[in-house]
């Protein structure tokens, strides 16, 4: 039998698993209810995000907010939508951007919380940390792949690249993204909400 989501979610806000390789520290960022039917799941907390702790709260959330056509006040709604990261923690800042989502949170927690909250009527899976996890066997051989056999995993799935400002130059190669993604992502978001 799942554990029940209100005796999890506290367990989960003070992990610190991770805490001696964070330099910035633990601070779990996830938003979680039983009831939401929409699920995103994304990298891992950046710097802004960690200080906030609310999730996607930067350029990239404006970003997916936009690709998914809702507000700000739906997005945040934790009755309506799920926002469950790789990695709860910001996990620092590397050579090229931030440090990948540290392993030993989704090995913890993944498999107890998805239980917990049981099935989604649409998840986005967003970015190659998010589509080697969920989408082991299914994924092709690069990101712009999976993305582009997006049908494949319609319409319970949406196989997203990262909303970060850092993948512009993505956007700019990959204009049937927008055009043949977008729309019906829109659609389906509009209808479960």
């Amino acid at each position: 039998m799942p554990e029940k989501l209100e005796n999890l979610l506290p367990e989960i806000r003070a992990c610190r698993i991770c805490e001696p390789y964070l330099t910035d520290g633990c601070r779990p960022v996830l938003q979680v209810s039983s009831s939401a039917r929409i699920l995103i799941v994304g990298q891992a907390p950046g710097r802004r995000v960690h200080e906030s702790g609310i999730p996607f709260d930067d350029a990239s959330g404006d970003r997916l907010r936009d690709w998914m056509g809702i507000s700000r006040e739906i997005f945040y709604d934790e009755s309506r939508i799920n926002i469950i990261p790789m990695g709860f923690c910001f996990p620092g800042t590397g050579k090229s951007g931030d440090l990948p989502p540290r392993k030993e949170c989704a090995e913890t927690w993944r498999k107890r919380l998805f239980a917990s909250i049981g099935e989604m009527d649409l998840t986005l899976v967003i970015g190659t940390y998010a589509i080697d996890w969920h989408l082991p066997n299914a994924k092709k051989k690069t990101l712009t792949e999976t993305v582009k056999a997006w049908q494949d995993y319609w319409p319970n799935l949406a196989v997203l690249p990262h909303p970060s400002p850092r993948n512009n130059i993505w956007l700019r190669r990959n204009p049937w993204f927008e055009t043949d993604i977008l729309p019906p992502l829109k659609d389906r978001i509009r209808a479960l909400l």
